[in-house]
């Protein structure tokens, strides 16, 4: 069995979503063995900054929130589709030609995987590709950006998937990944009453013995 870590790393100097300065982690140290008996830090951290789940609430005024969350829907089988040859957004088109089952769990590898600066013009999953995994009915979607849309007009993407119980899981590192069957663990925080939660994302693969 081989495991790997698709988190992103949590620092100060990390990539944020349009390098926006507000989604920055802020790590401060507030103890130390010279000023005290341990060592302990406070982290300032805004919920969709690094590898992160969005719930309904992020788009959906009056959605469910993160405490009402059945976490076992992050912890599944799953598929990746390499979808490295793909510009702009990711259609209905592209995603025809896979094989995409009720209740799957559906990671999108991009060119997005082979930057680690925000690139303003990164692959999205556009709205007709949302609305084909929706009729697919799939249990969740991940992408390899810190948004699974760039800011579209009414957010199209976010609240077709959302408002039909579809997980969103953006700021995932897919470029050591193989296109193929995983399990995904991909657990968030227990947090009350907020609307997106960070993750650490692995993916298990399955080696048969010789």
């Amino acid at each position: 069995m081989k495991i790997y870590d698709i988190s992103m790393e949590i620092h100060e100097e990390m990539t944020v979503y349009k390098n926006y300065e507000h989604k920055k982690p802020q790590i401060k140290m507030v103890s130390n063995f010279d000023t005290g008996t341990s060592y302990e830090t406070d982290v300032t951290l805004n919920l969709h900054t690094g590898t992160h789940i969005d719930m309904p609430l992020h788009m959906i005024q009056g959605g469910s929130t993160l405490d009402t969350f059945d976490i076992t829907k992050m912890i599944t089988p799953c598929k990746v589709l390499d979808l490295t040859h793909v510009s702009g957004g990711i259609t209905k088109k592209d995603l025809e030609k896979y094989e995409i089952k009720e209740d799957d769990f559906i990671l999108l590898k991009t060119k997005n995987s082979d930057v680690e600066e925000f690139d303003f013009e990164f692959i999205y999953l556009e709205k007709t590709g949302a609305s084909y995994l929706v009729e697919k009915r799939i249990k969740g979607v991940g992408i390899d950006a810190l948004g699974i849309e760039r800011a579209q007009p009414e957010y199209e993407t976010h609240r077709q998937l959302l408002s039909q119980g579809v997980v969103i899981l953006e700021g995932l590192r897919l470029k050591d990944i193989q296109e193929g069957d995983y399990f995904l663990y991909a657990v968030p925080l227990k947090i009350r009453g907020v609307e997106a939660s960070p993750v650490r994302a692995l993916l298990m693969e399955e080696r048969k013995l010789q």
